[in-house]
């Protein structure tokens, strides 16, 4: 009995790890995928302003 209480005891440690491993990527891969997001979306609101300020130099051209 005492060596099936180990062998669970050990494969219970070893699927905590796994799980934590996996919890760890998972929240590391979401930080990433923000931060892209973020700064993709800097990019396209200075893609806007400039596409703005070009109509309003256009218009004052009429």
């Amino acid at each position: 009995m005492d060596e099936l209480t180990k062998t669970v005891v050990e494969r219970g440690d070893l699927a905590h790890l796994a799980l934590f491993l996996w919890a760890t990527g998972a929240s590391a891969l979401l930080v990433w995928t923000l931060r892209e997001l973020v700064t993709a979306n800097q990019r396209f609101n200075a893609f806007v302003h400039e596409i703005a300020s070009l109509n309003r130099l256009f218009q004052g051209r009429k």
